[in-house]
């Protein structure tokens, strides 16, 4: 896999096939402490506001946009995808959970905790997507939502690459939400592995994001870290959980047009 890891400052990854800029990044690079140490990038936690707007200029300087252009969006766990078209105040996005654009120089930004940040770029032209998939989203369609509007646009050839998420070993379900899932999409049984507790499996949530992408005609990749297993490059919702609550940061994935 064509992975590259910078050792300075943020240190994003990088999928080096993906054909336009971007960055997985990671919690390390920044300026906030405490439980945000230090690359928080979420403007609706408990963290500093000064912080935040700082570690998001750092970012967005080492996508090489303006903070200005460098926009997220109020993330609701659904299918809802917006068509950018300029840029919006720091705070104001819209409620969606994937953007998509042709506009050259904006950054599009998905803020996650263990959800799955996916970018997407079109081969031939300057067409980019992101998107926030956790389970319920990816199950209400969020990603071919995303592929369609990209489509919409006049992309033809989309690579879509899957961030850092939860990994299936740290994913412990109920039968619930597995059936849930499988009533939407009975093809991903192997999606699934057996827990040891009763009424619980282990759900692969990158591997379930990637089979719903090549479905819908796109190639995906998955990086592959597990953002629950690794506390110091990634913050984490189901470790936060385990641990008994408290604050938590998010990381940020973003792409540029």
């Amino acid at each position: 896999m064509a992975l590259v890891e910078p050792g300075t400052g943020p240190s994003p990854l990088i999928y080096s096939a993906l054909p336009a800029r971007h960055g997985f990044f990671t919690r390390q690079g920044g300026v906030s402490t405490g439980p945000y140490a230090s690359l928080n990038a979420s403007l609706s936690g408990g963290d500093d506001p000064d912080r935040v707007s700082r570690n998001r200029a750092r970012i967005a300087a080492s996508l090489g946009v303006p903070a200005t252009h460098l926009l997220g969006l109020s993330q609701v766990h659904g299918a809802r995808v917006i068509t950018l078209t300029h840029p919006w105040p720091a705070g104001a996005g819209p409620a969606a959970d994937a953007m998509v654009t042709a506009v050259s120089g904006i950054a599009l930004g998905i803020i996650t905790a263990d959800c799955a940040p996916v970018l997407f770029a079109d081969a031939h032209t300057n067409i980019v997507g992101a998107a926030h998939a956790g389970w319920r989203g990816a199950v209400a369609g969020v990603l071919e939502a995303t592929l369609a509007a990209m489509r919409g646009l006049g992309a033809t050839d989309i690579l879509a690459v899957i961030g850092p998420c939860i990994g299936q070993v740290s994913y412990q379900v109920g039968d619930d939400m597995q059936a849930t899932v499988l009533a939407a999409s009975p093809w991903a049984a192997s999606c699934f592995a057996p827990d040891p507790r009763p009424a619980h499996a282990r759900f692969d949530l990158a591997a379930y994001c990637a089979r719903r992408l090549v479905r819908a005609g796109a190639t995906a990749h998955i990086l592959g870290p597990d953002t629950c297993a690794e506390p110091e490059r990634f913050f984490s919702h189901r470790r936060r959980t385990l641990a008994g609550g408290g604050p938590i940061g998010h990381q940020l994935s973003a792409i540029v047009a």
